[in-house]
């Protein structure tokens, strides 16, 4: 069980992230690489191109995000109740919690894309803005691969105006975001087991990989019992992401919307 200090609770209010060093231990994190390599293989063939995305659709090597995990696995389904994962939530939010949904981030070896700078809240659309994400490293991350940049305590400030980016599976993007806010970021290196755990309005964005080792991250997020969805703000949100799937030709499973 992890119990955050004063101190660390503190740069979270200040910052608006805050990493925490093996936050899955060896035989955690070697569990969790093992169950995610089934699931590439056994579950993600079958899934709608709404729950799995692709640099190109056609080379399966260039998976690159998965979504709705918990509720496409029986064991992702547990892992979704991670009791390390809740507890720490729960103190950074001060709140009951529970788990959003469960997801994985790839960016491949030699991948050019980068993850456009955005604010997780502005899909997620709750207010209040009750959330994080529990980012957990599965290789080494680091400037060279692509790592996350966090623009510190640019939660405490709303949402930013999104437009419509190509990047698929980050169909919005900060429209403004300039070179002042580029020289305030921090960028995130983690070791594998490390996580980094972020607020639904903290404004971050990743390089693309142009190395030759992958950068792999699991993710849970997890809101506070307080958080309620804004339903206009959310149906604007699916029209312009369905408007992106169209165009780029995936079929998407229209429930998953519901």
């Amino acid at each position: 069980m992890f119990n955050l200090s004063q101190d660390t609770l503190q740069s979270f209010a200040d910052n608006g992230f805050v990493i925490i060093r093996s936050f899955f231990n060896p035989e955690k994190l070697s569990e969790t690489k093992t169950a995610m390599d089934r699931y590439i293989t056994e579950v993600v063939p079958s899934l709608p191109d709404s729950d799995a995305f692709y640099i190109d659709k056609n080379d399966a090597s260039t998976l690159k995000q998965l979504q709705r995990i918990a509720e496409n696995d029986p064991y992702f389904e547990r892992s979704a109740n991670d009791s390390d994962a809740l507890s720490v939530c729960n103190q950074l939010l001060g709140e009951d919690v529970h788990t959003r949904g469960v997801e994985w981030f790839c960016k491949p070896s030699g991948s050019t894309h980068p993850t456009p700078p955005h604010q997780d809240n502005f899909y997620f659309c709750l207010s209040p803005p009750s959330v994080v994400t529990v980012w957990i490293a599965l290789d080494v991350v680091d400037t060279t691969n692509g790592c996350l940049h966090y623009v510190p305590g640019s939660h405490k400030h709303g949402i930013r105006d999104h437009g419509a980016t190509s990047i698929v599976g980050f169909s919005q993007g900060i429209v403004d975001f300039g070179d002042k806010e580029m020289a305030m970021e921090t960028p995130v290196h983690l070791e594998p087991g490390d996580c980094v755990i972020h607020h639904g309005n903290t404004i971050h964005r990743a390089d693309p990989n142009p190395s030759d080792r992958t950068r792999r991250g699991f993710a849970l997020v997890i809101e506070g019992a307080s958080a309620q969805r804004d339903d206009d703000a959310f149906s604007r949100y699916v029209d312009s992401v369905q408007a992106q799937h169209e165009s780029l030709g995936l079929d998407v499973d229209q429930s998953i919307y519901k």
